[in-house]
């Protein structure tokens, strides 16, 4: 009897689906206590396998603890496991492994339940979800953004998307740079230009802002050089700044407003949602630094050392051998970054009541991030119900293996960068588009989808604290772990399920699945779990592999297996159409979690 998914259902949320390894694990951890009592909830050890559908392990480490032959202890939990339903087969196999091969029925029967879930794919929600401060895309105000900025933005924007899906409660957060030193030179500046900010029409353009910011940087920078007066009279206008004075503030807010119009394009282009209440920068914690650096004194977390107050450490030493300390304030007065992220942790965890703290920073600041979560456990602002993670990231490199730098040794804009894989990745959509009949529009459009989903996935498909190198011929590749493999794979079952006339998806447990059938199946059935252990590790690169595998095993079941062919019965047709449709929802639902579209035709 085929199983038709309810349309409707996808407006209702569902019970999640138990993936099929859940069910496995439990038939065997049934098994194994009855076969060994003081075995208690022993762990089967289950894994995919390619010699059956599933092999577990767990059994040899039981059988030495309980001083028992591993062989004939797995010939007992055999004996006990119940099959028929879920579990068509189950044999020892080598020193005491379990080898188990599932029912078709029980595979088609799980995905069935999965396709009826429109909105989650029976991917259950996490646990005990709590509240997570995501701190990333961080730019800096009056400067360009460059490639540096760009890992820092695609994991950040992927975790979140990631654990709002599990159905943990996330602040986003950007720490964008929007005060220092230099704001004193470019206010004097700007106070004694005025109209160089005036805008003759209502809207600028992010490129126009940046250029305006641009051109005024420079100039004032040249002025602050060459002119001793101009110099004193910046840094008077620094202690105004820090000292709150009104109209030194309004000059400093032009800024950061012209600023914001440039890094909404850029977002705007890497299509990813950044809002306006999100960025809060270094000088939303100005109200704070004081008192951050009292508490910190009063309770013997940081001491006086030649004026400043400075946090020790018995394993940082500096190459002279003597302890390099984490400065909360200068000798000065002044204030370093240190105050500033302290200040922030505070307001994350006693504000926001965060009991996660996830910063998607760069590795080279890992030092830092580790002294200052340190000083916030001996403040006592951080502990076993409060936790902080740097999710630390690499470098991007060039072809060759260094640094990513322009030809002229520049560091290369996140602008023009995004702007050439779009350029690519157009003329790779262009030359396949007269096949599928595509107009002007749809070039364009899925040449954005596909060069910045090129540009977000080579990132995110290397582990974050790994470098990778930036190659674009590689990244809009129709061959290899690419985006574009995979958005590919999802247009053909688009286009397969639009030439599937009267033919519609349903499930039909009665029928025997073909091996390509159930290789994919299976995978199919792990995304819950995949998305679970991905969110609560903060690894996107997991999903990338997930997603890859996915779509290399529905290239096999193509060779394999003829989804339209007349020569089917028509209830093969129709379980086909399934298998491909649920991995196109599949892969639809993972990319999205990665930030990435995927085109209805390409």
């Amino acid at each position: 009897m085929p199983i038709h998914p309810h349309e409707e259902n996808g407006s209702h949320p569902m019970a999640s689906v138990t993936s099929l390894s859940a069910s496995v694990q439990q038939h065997l951890a049934t098994a194994l206590t009855a076969a060994l009592p003081e075995a208690g909830s022993a762990d089967p050890l289950l894994r995919r396998s390619d010699r059956a559908d599933y092999q577990a392990n767990g059994i040899l480490a039981l059988a030495k603890k309980a001083k028992a032959n591993p062989r004939e202890l797995a010939a007992q939990v055999v004996s006990r496991v119940v099959t028929g339903e879920v579990i068509e087969d189950i044999e020892v196999s080598g020193p005491g492994f379990l080898n188990i091969t599932l029912t078709d029925k029980a595979i088609v029967e799980n995905l069935a339940a999965r396709y009826a879930d429109a909105d989650r794919l029976g991917v259950p929600f996490a646990e005990n979800p709590g509240t997570t401060v995501v701190d990333y895309a961080q730019p800096n105000v009056a400067k360009e953004m460059h490639v540096g900025h760009l890992r820092s933005a695609v994991i950040g924007d992927a975790v979140v998307q990631l654990l709002e899906f599990t159905g943990e409660s996330v602040v986003r957060r950007h720490h964008i740079g929007d005060w220092g030193t230099q704001f004193g030179m470019l206010i004097q500046y700007l106070d004694e230009h005025p109209h160089e900010l005036d805008h003759k029409n209502s809207r600028v353009s992010g490129e126009e802002a940046m250029s305006n910011l641009d051109r005024l940087y420079k100039t004032a920078r040249r002025l602050f050089d060459s002119d001793e007066e101009f110099k004193t009279r910046a840094r008077r206008r620094v202690v105004d700044l820090q000292a709150g004075d009104p109209h030194t503030l309004a000059t400093w807010q032009k800024f950061v407003d012209e600023s914001k119009i440039y890094f909404f394009s850029v977002f705007e282009k890497l299509d990813m949602e950044v809002r306006d209440p999100d960025i809060v920068g270094e000088s939303g914690y100005n109200d704070m630094l004081a008192e951050t650096c009292r508490l910190l004194e009063e309770s013997g977390v940081a001491v006086r050392s030649e004026g400043a107050l400075c946090v020790f450490f018995d394993d940082v030493k500096g190459p002279d051998g003597n302890p390099t300390p984490l400065i909360v304030q200068k000798s000065d007065g002044g204030y370093g970054y240190a105050a500033t992220d302290l200040s922030a942790i505070r307001d994350r965890v006693f504000n926001l009541k965060a009991n996660t703290l996830v910063y998607v920073v760069d590795a080279r600041q890992s030092l830092h991030f580790r002294m200052v979560f340190e000083t916030a456990r001996r403040a006592g602002w951080l502990g076993d119900d409060v936790t902080a993670h740097q999710l630390a990231f690499g470098t991007v490199l060039g072809k060759d293996g260094k640094p990513f730098k322009t030809r002229e040794g520049g560091t290369v804009k996140l602008e023009d960068l995004l702007d050439e894989a779009v350029q690519r990745a157009t003329a790779v959509v262009r030359e396949k588009a007269g096949k599928v009949g595509l107009t002007e529009q749809e070039i364009e459009e899925n040449g954005r989808y596909v060069g910045v989903g090129a540009v977000k996935y080579a990132d995110l498909s290397t582990s974050a604290v790994r470098d990778y190198k930036f190659d674009l011929d590689q990244m809009v590749s129709l061959n290899g772990d690419t985006s574009v493999y995979l958005q590919y794979a999802y247009a053909r079952i688009q286009s397969i399920l639009r030439k599937a006339g009267e033919a519609r998806p349903a499930a039909h447990p009665e029928l025997a699945l073909a091996p390509a059938e159930r290789m994919l199946g299976l995978h199919l059935d792990q995304f819950g779990e995949t998305v679970l252990e991905v969110a609560a590790a903060y690894e996107p690169h997991k999903l990338a592999s997930y997603l890859y595998q996915l779509a290399s095993l529905l290239t096999t079941f193509y060779d394999q297996c003829q989804v339209l062919s007349p020569d089917n019965p028509p209830e093969v047709v129709e379980n086909r159409l399934f298998l491909v449709d649920l991995t196109a929802r599949t892969l639809h639902r993972g990319m999205g979690l990665l930030g990435i579209r995927t085109p209805e035709r390409l």
